[in-house]
């Protein structure tokens, strides 16, 4: 995950090209650059790890990037949501506007050009697409798009979820997707980031850097509660209690349910080690 001199390239908005101002003397560069906020404008696009790259992690409608330079088409700074470092196609991308009011706060729902069910859906929607209402009507609410979402599908942004394992279990089921971020794919990172994210925490975007982010370490043989997270190398999953876990992973491909002594066993016995860590939320941080 090395960058510039070193640096994590996740976490260091430079390329050959351009930098971050707030690099200027930390990283070596042709010109230095204050982001412009930008935002997503398609369902899901993938933050890219070079531009024609493997995607690393991905942004739903809405959320916010900071934009440092456009070059051929594509887009280079930082999701707003954590830092993370990377390319997006310009094409999913505009100019930031009056900031969104509103998340929608269930697995996945629908657009509409009006305040009709039976109008043909502009677009699905995924779990944390942001979203500024404008107005009601009926059982919808208007975007400033003037789209129409039904309005028990959206929660306010100020008013956050309590449990962070209530939101990873509206995505029992989602496909596994190697970096994904929304509810058509979603990996162990992402499902962690979207369950602390939307309960008002913040979360870096993979599991290592989450593993060294988030809560506090418990001696080994401390035993599990709701909320604990669970490390191994390249993998993390939450406590749902104190005997099972649920986490995006490619033994069943999905967002799945395993009890924690088979995931721990099952996963040693892949040859991927043991568990690296048991970290838990601090109390009074939600």
């Amino acid at each position: 995950m090395s960058g510039p001199a070193g640096l994590d390239r996740r976490e260091t908005p430079a390329n050959d090209r351009v930098a971050a101002a707030r690099l200027r003397g930390v990283v070596e560069a042709p010109r230095y650059a204050e982001p412009e906020r930008w935002r997503v404008t398609r369902p899901v696009t993938d933050l890219l790890r070079a531009p024609e790259g493997p995607r690393e992690r991905q942004l739903v409608l809405g959320e916010a990037f900071e934009l440092l330079e456009m070059h051929d088409g594509v887009a280079f700074g930082w999701a707003a949501r954590d830092g993370f470092v990377g390319y997006v196609a310009e094409a999913a991308l505009a100019a930031d506007g009056p900031a969104p009011t509103h998340r929608l706060a269930v697995p996945a729902s629908h657009a509409y050009s009006a305040p009709d069910l039976k109008t043909p859906e502009l677009m699905g929607l995924s779990f944390g697409s942001e979203l500024r209402v404008v107005s009601a009507a009926g059982g919808f609410f208007e975007t400033a798009e003037g789209w129409f979402v039904p309005r028990p599908h959206l929660r306010p942004l100020n008013v956050p979820f309590r449990d962070p394992v209530t939101v990873a279990q509206l995505f029992f089921g989602v496909p596994y997707l190697w970096g994904g971020n929304s509810v058509w794919g979603i990996d162990c990172s992402g499902l962690v980031q979207a369950a602390w994210r939307a309960a008002g925490l913040d979360c870096p975007g993979d599991s290592d850097q989450q593993e060294r982010a988030l809560g506090e370490a418990l001696p080994e043989g401390t035993p599990f509660q709701r909320g604990d997270l669970l490390f191994w190398r390249g993998h993390v999953a939450l406590a749902v209690d104190a005997e099972v876990l649920i986490h995006a992973n490619g033994h069943t491909m999905s967002v799945a349910y395993e009890r924690i002594a088979d995931a721990i066993a099952r996963i040693e016995a892949q040859g991927e080690g043991r568990p690296t860590a048991h970290r838990r939320m601090p109390v009074g941080a939600d």
